[in-house]
């Protein structure tokens, strides 16, 4: 039998959010980690950026305390991706459901899209973001570093807008279709984010050989005569993988600068580089 303190005082079931409170959450939820804490997380930025949707619900002063205890406990997602929780929990909140059950929900949706955000932002659009940015600052446009940040923050609010409204109208029926593809979703976001870092890899690590062999007459240049013939991209790809192998053994990111800047200096001292 579930315990009376685990239910609302208030079992009325009133239609109060509209498109305009949930736009309000989402622009609140823009301030998730600004109190984050190693003790509860992102639980006090969860609570800022819902409580105007659980003050609208519930008019009970009771009621309003016990779902403010609710949404105060633990809570660590993705923070681009908790506006789909947020929908969902307002739909429950809204029909008054059981605080032990909504309690549950959050519990089981926070961890799969953790692991959906880190694939489809920092594996797969950061990347992205950054090697279109970087290569046209490179190439002088100053537009740049500017379509980096447009880019990455259009693509947040616009998922953003759209997981808050979809949550909320699908609520917890949603759930199903989550578990059934998280999966999926993080495999294909991974391969894409790969393939997008390995192809950063050919295109921005610029190192070749300028060292010549002279054989008799004959004047064979080493990049372009041997390590392009057995592939091309051979020296940036082989030093990516030596700075991933030294990250791995712990070593410092500041002495890897370091390092790769005396060798840079050096080679192109000597002309070897």
């Amino acid at each position: 039998m579930m315990m009376e303190s685990n239910r609302y005082q208030d079992r009325e079931v009133r239609k109060v959010i509209d498109k305009k409170l949930l736009n309000k959450i989402i622009f609140r939820s823009l301030f998730l980690q600004a109190s984050f804490n190693y003790e509860r997380m992102q639980a006090a930025g969860w609570l800022y950026s819902i409580l105007p949707g659980l003050k609208a619900i519930h008019k009970d002063p009771e009621d309003l305390k016990k779902s403010m205890k609710l949404h105060l406990e633990f809570f660590n997602s993705h923070p681009f991706l908790i506006n789909f929780i947020q929908g969902i929990v307002l739909a429950m909140e809204e029909n008054k459901e059981d605080i032990d059950t909504i309690r549950g929900i959050k519990i089981a949706t926070m961890g799969p899209l953790g692991g959906i955000g880190d694939s489809i932002f920092w594996l797969t659009l950061v990347p992205i973001a950054t090697g279109i940015g970087a290569q046209m600052a490179i190439n002088g446009q100053v537009f740049g570093p500017i379509l980096y940040v447009l880019f990455l923050v259009s693509a947040q609010l616009i998922i953003r807008y759209v997981l808050m409204h979809y949550g909320y109208r699908t609520g917890v029926s949603a759930i199903s279709s989550l578990k059934e593809n998280t999966k999926k979703v993080s495999r294909a976001a991974t391969i894409v984010g790969v393939t997008v870092v390995g192809s950063l890899a050919a295109s921005m690590v610029n190192l070749s050989i300028k060292t010549e062999i002279v054989a008799g007459a004959s004047t064979v240049k080493l990049q372009e005569g041997v390590l392009d013939k057995v592939m091309p991209k051979l020296l940036p790809i082989s030093y990516t993988f030596l700075i991933l192998y030294l990250i791995k053994k712990k070593v410092s990111p500041i002495y890897l600068v370091l390092i790769t800047l005396v060798v840079g200096v050096l080679g192109a001292y000597l002309g070897i580089l």
